[in-house]
């Protein structure tokens, strides 16, 4: 059987590739001693492909055998969990399994490559599998990068995904936004813009050149000052002021506070109005 392509450097990791050889030998194990990895980095799995596995499965069999490691008296998969899970469905009561030592390091690289080799993974899962590698097993965004055979930039745009917003993260994860539309989000910096900007990607159905245009149009937008909130006895108080002065002056006045600052409106209806006003306040 030919060997799969890896990921680059993935080669000098592992003596065997990810898939079973034909040195390998191979083990029928039972459906119920295999278990999946709970660390794996798919979370979700497609029910209609299962289904479609599934019927496969019941006409030819388990074509290509699982990767797994033994856990007491138990098996861990390592790679081909889509397979025990559609042989479940399928009512088999075995499975054909390669028994392999691998360490808990190597079994995470390999189920992250595995999923990213055959672009199983939403951008989430992608970039929770780089993060574990990196905070799990003290790994760099470099060492990442030649493990997985992706550029250095491409993990690090990858995990900044996981600093956005639950409801993006989860748009992200349904696919109605693209890994491009979550760029364009993340140049925004308030929250609240981000989700403006989110309901008007996915109303408008914009396509990520509108979304950075529309994302660069709100970051420059300056935020609407907000008017000063006045309690309603300071309010009582500026009116009882207002009516003190406009008696004493014999004109309308009125006071605009703002915090600890403000200013005086005095009316005045022509100049000899005026003059009386000044010789008033020339009097206080």
């Amino acid at each position: 059987m030919a060997k799969a392509k890896l990921g680059r450097g993935l080669g000098s990791l592992f003596d065997e590739p990810m898939l079973a050889t034909d040195a390998d030998t191979v083990e029928s194990l039972r459906i119920t001693q295999v278990e999946p990895n709970r660390n794996q980095p798919r979370h979700q799995f497609d029910e209609e492909k299962i289904e479609e596995l599934s019927d496969s499965i019941k006409e030819y069999g388990v074509i290509q055998p699982i990767i797994v490691v033994r856990n007491d008296d138990r098996y861990k998969i390592v790679a081909g969990e889509r397979r025990w899970r559609a042989a479940k469905k399928a009512g088999l009561k075995e499975i054909p399994a390669v028994v392999r030592n691998y360490t808990e390091q190597e079994i995470a690289q390999i189920a992250l490559i595995e999923n990213l080799q055959r672009e199983n993974l939403n951008p989430i899962e992608e970039a929770l599998g780089f993060q574990t590698l990196m905070n799990k097993y003290n790994m760099t965004q470099e060492d990442v990068s030649e493990k997985i055979g992706r550029s250095r930039s491409a993990i690090a745009n990858s995990v900044r995904l996981l600093s956005l917003d639950e409801p993006i993260r989860q748009k992200l994860i349904t696919g109605e936004i693209s890994s491009g539309h979550a760029r364009a989000l993340l140049s925004v910096e308030k929250s609240d813009i981000r989700l403006v900007l989110l309901d008007a990607i996915i109303e408008k159905g914009l396509n990520v050149r509108q979304a950075e245009a529309l994302a660069k149009q709100l970051q420059a937008a300056k935020p609407r000052r907000k008017k000063p909130v006045i309690d309603e006895q300071l309010k009582v108080h500026i009116t009882q002021l207002e009516d003190r002065l406009a008696s004493r002056w014999g004109t309308k006045v009125r006071l605009i506070h703002d915090n600890k600052k403000g200013k005086i409106e005095i009316e005045y209806y022509g100049n000899e109005d005026l003059e009386r006003i000044i010789s008033l306040l020339e009097e206080e």
